[in-house]
């Protein structure tokens, strides 16, 4: 196990069908209005484990239910629906043991019981990913994955990013819907900045780490209290949110639309090479924050993060399952960044089954050398010196951390056109379009990277396209039920008659 890519001593245990007790509280519950954290799980063998070889605990639910139980006598009982139980999100414990030494020998032991689904140590992700370092390739985005924009920004060419999506000419075409929220989950968003102020929803922030359990990662600003203010300290989230919403002062308007944007901050911020920030977060803040975000009903969520496979053990549970599974069961819409390691590997979340995976290309129209390949990349998008927003300011940002969100938006578009034509559409039905829609590389012969290029007025077009061939051969087939009725109506008339 990479020690230094965990959280010391904490792991997430999800029990299987019927094996939670009901005594343990609730992580909000805990961390907001003062309950005590469980010290017992089972009173049985789980408790003997834990203590072996970790000595006290302390467990907490990780998430909460989306309809909370009015009356409820004990801390954290709360009433699950069918979804969060099956999905597994109602039977997710986040522990903390007293002596994180023992903590392999922990979950292998606990991975053995019965009663256990899964165990997995709690990880850290990143954004931008943490394994991307400048001098590892010439064609790789710099560490922070931006740069400020000095010049007059106005002054810059960055029409080619317009021009390659076609996000213009699809705006003229469908204009977005205000109904149709977009999540981000990301290192929260520059509250106060002129091209965000005024186009965000009430967000919240998830981040609740520990210096002393977090190895190897010198954590700064805020990353105790988790809480209702979503405020960037890095500039990625921001960076993000510019290119889906921004209002279109000093850059271009965002990619979403008339969309709402609801910002939620599950990474913190932390030092890394030349003391340059970048986002940091654990799997459970970013569970917990994702959990939360789906049940305020957005429609689509960025995921600029991920978690390389190399970090895992052979055997280790995949990060993010269980919020994967709720979400798609919710009919969200997942997008997420390949990576930047310029390898052929996996990325989590994106590359869970059912999350639109999406890599980066430059103004050439070809990958870039930096963008992670993989059998599950979906799209590309525009991902290198995009003109965004900073933390102050603007900024040139690289990575395939910016170009998700273009292809978030256009998701964003695409189901405020199903909407507005009253017909439903998931992630499925959306990858589906994206990759029917793209268009093709400048070079052949590309493997890894999708289909193509994403086509924001193509995939509105595909859409309306498959929405009006469904209804034709829905009434075609309702007219030959019709011919039917009539036909044996009329032969039992006949035979009546006869």
């Amino acid at each position: 196990m990479n020690i230094a890519n965990t959280v010391r001593g904490r792991l997430l245990i999800t029990l299987k069908l019927g094996e939670m007790p009901e005594h343990v509280p609730g992580w909000r519950a805990c961390t907001r209005y003062g309950t005590a954290m469980a010290d017992r799980i089972d009173g049985g063998v789980i408790d003997r484990l834990l203590r072996h070889h970790g000595g006290a605990l302390r467990a907490v639910r990780l998430h909460s239910a989306r309809t909370p139980r009015r009356e409820r006598s004990v801390a954290g009982a709360y009433r699950f629906d069918d979804i969060e139980q099956i999905s597994g999100v109602a039977r997710v414990l986040r522990i903390q043991v007293r002596e994180p030494e023992g903590l392999p020998a922990l979950l292998q032991a606990l991975a053995e019981l019965p009663m256990v689904e899964r165990v997995s140590a709690n990880h850290l992700s990143h954004a931008p990913f943490g394994s991307v370092h400048a001098s590892a390739f010439a064609d790789a985005p710099n560490d922070a994955s931006s740069k400020p924009a000095t010049a007059d920004i106005k002054s810059i060419d960055n029409a080619w990013v317009r021009q390659c999506t076609r996000i213009d000419e699809a705006l003229r075409y469908e204009r977005g819907d205000p109904a149709v929220v977009l999540g981000l989950a990301d290192t929260g968003v520059a509250l106060a900045h002129v091209e965000l102020a005024t186009q965000l929803r009430a967000g919240f922030d998830s981040v609740d780490l520990d210096p002393d359990t977090v190895g190897g990662v010198t954590l700064v600003g805020d990353y105790r209290h988790a809480g209702e203010r979503p405020q960037d300290e890095v500039g990625h989230g921001s960076g993000c949110a510019g290119i889906i919403a921004a209002v279109g002062k000093g850059i271009p308007p965002g990619a979403a639309g008339l969309c709402g944007l609801t910002p939620v901050r599950v990474l913190g911020a932390a030092l890394g090479p030349g003391d340059k920030r970048v986002g940091v977060g654990a799997l459970d803040n970013i569970d917990a924050g994702m959990k939360r975000l789906i049940d305020l009903g957005v429609k689509v969520i960025n995921m600029s993060f991920g978690t390389p496979e190399s970090m895992l053990d052979g055997d280790a549970p995949r990060p993010h399952e269980e919020i994967v599974r709720y979400a798609l069961a919710r009919g969200v819409i997942l997008i997420a960044a390949s990576g930047n390691s310029g390898l052929t590997e996996k990325y989590f979340p994106a590359a869970h089954e059912g999350v639109i995976a999406v890599g980066a290309i430059d103004r050439t129209l070809r990958p870039t050398g930096f963008s992670t390949r993989d059998e599950r990349v979906a799209v590309c998008a525009p991902g290198r010196d995009i003109l965004t927003c900073g933390l102050d300011g603007y900024q040139y940002a690289s990575g395939t951390s910016f170009a998700a969100p273009h292809v978030a938006a256009i998701c964003a578009l695409l189901a405020s056109r199903a909407q507005r034509r009253a017909w439903p559409l998931d992630g499925e039905d959306a990858r589906r379009i994206l990759i029917a829609s793209a268009r093709p590389f400048a070079a052949a012969g590309v493997t890894g990277c999708g289909a193509g290029v994403v086509d924001a007025l193509g995939a509105l077009r595909a859409l309306d396209a498959e929405i009006d061939r469904s209804l034709r051969e829905e009434e075609e087939g309702s007219d030959q039920n019709d011919s039917t009725d009539v036909s044996t109506v009329s032969t039992a008339s006949t035979a009546l008659a006869a």
